[in-house]
Parts: structure tokens; sequence; C-alpha cells
């Protein structure tokens, strides 16, 4: 994850995952009308699990 990712993850969560997929965008924003802190866990982990799936 780089520091801009991280960034737009806590101010507005589903732009930060915008091109992780259509599926990824829709369970960010539905958590994020939820609640702002599931939204932004979401998008953390979604962020952090294609890291790790590009390396291996």
């Amino acid at each position: 994850m780089n520091l801009i990712r991280v960034i737009l993850s806590v101010i507005f969560p589903p732009l930060a995952v915008i091109d992780k997929g259509c599926g990824s965008i829709i369970i960010t924003a539905l958590l994020t009308c939820a609640g702002w802190v599931p939204g932004v866990l979401a998008a953390l982990i979604i962020l952090n699990r294609c890291e790790y799936e590009e390396e291996y």
C-alpha cells in the first residue's frame, strides 16, 4: 500500500479501491454508507489483500 491510497481510504474509501473491481467498490460504498469506520476498514483490507496477492 502506498501513502496516497491509505489517505484516500481514510477520506473517501470507495475512491481508494476504484481499480480493484466493481464488487470491491460496491462493498466499500455500502459499508461506508452504513458507517465510516467499516468502510475504511474494508478499503484497507481490500488494498492489503490485493497487494499480498500480487506478490505471489
